[in-house]
């Protein structure tokens, strides 16, 4: 949830063009990729508290902290998550 809410925004400013709508294309996405959401829960936000500040980005930091939590890969380019020992595809 946390990349949808980041990615809407992203598109909505005009930072990030996208081929079709982008609450067509995403769960086409998901789909298509096998990919299942995660739902943000008290305990992963809490977790962005004891992260180390390799990272400003809330986005990032959520995602960092869900990842380490559920013991799941990341699909980004950002070498920022190895910093936090997050395992990366892509």
């Amino acid at each position: 949830m946390a990349s949808f809410w980041e990615i809407a925004i992203k598109q909505s400013l005009g930072k990030l063009g996208l081929p079709a709508a982008v609450e067509r294309y995403l769960p086409e996405q998901m789909s298509l990729n096998g990919f299942e959401t995660l739902d943000i829960t008290f305990r992963q936000t809490m977790g962005t508290a004891t992260l180390p500040w390799r990272h400003r980005d809330p986005f990032d930091r959520l995602l960092a902290a869900q990842a380490l939590e559920e013991k799941l890969p990341i699909v980004s380019r950002d070498a920022v998550f190895d910093a936090y020992g997050v395992k990366r595809v892509w």
